[in-house]
């Protein structure tokens, strides 16, 4: 998690830049972003996987430059979604 002072930045700039409409409703600091091996970002699995959709449903890992990075978000979706249950 970024921490206490850094997070009011980071909402205070995307409030700036933007509107009041675009400030997210949680700000998580991550290890990276998973990207294919030919280097585009997996914005719509890591997506789904915070979701909490299944890793096999949603990302071959052997696809992945990092495969730790899917486990993360795999593991945080979960987390979420158990939260919320």
């Amino acid at each position: 998690m970024p921490s206490g002072v850094l997070r009011p930045k980071i909402r205070d700039a995307i409030r700036a830049g933007a509107s009041p409409r675009h400030v997210p409703d949680d700000i998580l600091e991550a290890p990276g972003i998973p990207h294919t091996r030919t280097g585009k970002k997996l914005e719509v699995p890591v997506k789904r996987l915070l979701q909490g959709a299944p890793v096999e449903q949603v990302v071959n890992a052997a696809a992945v430059d990092a495969p730790g990075l899917i486990d993360y978000y795999a593991r945080l979706g979960a987390e979420r979604r158990d939260r919320s249950a």
